[in-house]
């Protein structure tokens, strides 16, 4: 997903909430801008989005990732909103704010990830900004839906229950970040954790990679199914409902 988009479809947008600043994750913006016109609509964010960040690797002096501007979503019409707290948008939608770091094994992103702080570049491990949504199904627990998981997959599912004081997870959407040789020493104990929770319906997205997708469709068979762009997932009824 490039911005997180609440709504059935563009014309029914109620707001739209950015789960972090990576460019990746903002590239519709503009393409949401042209179908919308100068619409006001709300976009909350972490105040962190606006970060400078880059990735100092080995072969090169510094690959420094786009940025994104408040003053030109502004002038393209919506009206941002900067929230580090935990907040909720119509309907019941929790939007986690900053995600506590509570697990001995999420250690965020490696060295390479980088932010400016005023004098230099500084290693940015946490991704601050990275916030998930959330929303309580009364009786079946919570749905989680997350960006990349930056904060760590975990973390996000506690750090909701402890906001909701909901101990049950019924689904989990989104990204992990799980792939490659800096996180694939996760995938074991996030899978461990997960398997414990026990949700009806998880659904791992981009850059949750290919061996921890492998991992969670072994160890929660019945739960685990293949994302792609515009799916709609149906839960069915708990058990020993009728009607």
């Amino acid at each position: 997903m490039n911005a997180e988009r609440l709504g059935v479809d563009v014309g029914g947008l109620q707001g739209v909430v950015l789960s972090h600043g990576h460019f990746d994750h903002a590239g519709g913006f503009e393409g949401l801008a042209r179908l919308r016109g100068r619409s006001g609509l709300p976009l909350t964010a972490h105040p962190a989005v606006w970060t400078r960040r880059r990735l100092a690797l080995p072969a090169v002096q510094g690959l420094e990732m786009p940025t994104l501007s408040r003053g030109a979503l502004e002038r393209e019409g919506f009206e941002v909103i900067e929230r580090r707290q935990p907040s909720l948008l119509a309907g019941g939608i929790l939007i986690t704010g900053e995600v506590d770091r509570v697990t001995e094994f999420e250690h965020g992103m490696p060295p390479a990830h980088q932010a400016w702080d005023g004098n230099g570049w500084r290693h940015d491990p946490a991704v601050i900004d990275d916030q998930a949504l959330v929303v309580n199904v009364r009786g079946r627990g919570l749905v989680v839906i997350t960006g990349c998981g930056h904060a760590g997959v975990v973390n996000i599912i506690r750090h909701a229950m402890r906001l909701t004081g909901v101990g049950e997870l019924l689904a989990l959407i989104g990204g992990f970040h799980l792939s490659g040789p800096a996180f694939e020493p996760v995938i074991g104990p996030t899978v461990a954790a997960l398997t414990e929770l026990a949700p009806e319906l998880i659904v791992p997205g981009h850059c949750t990679g290919w061996r921890a997708q492998h991992a969670l469709a072994a160890a929660l068979p019945d739960a685990w199914a293949q994302t792609s762009v515009g799916t709609t997932y149906t839960l069915g009824a708990p058990q020993g409902a009728v009607g």
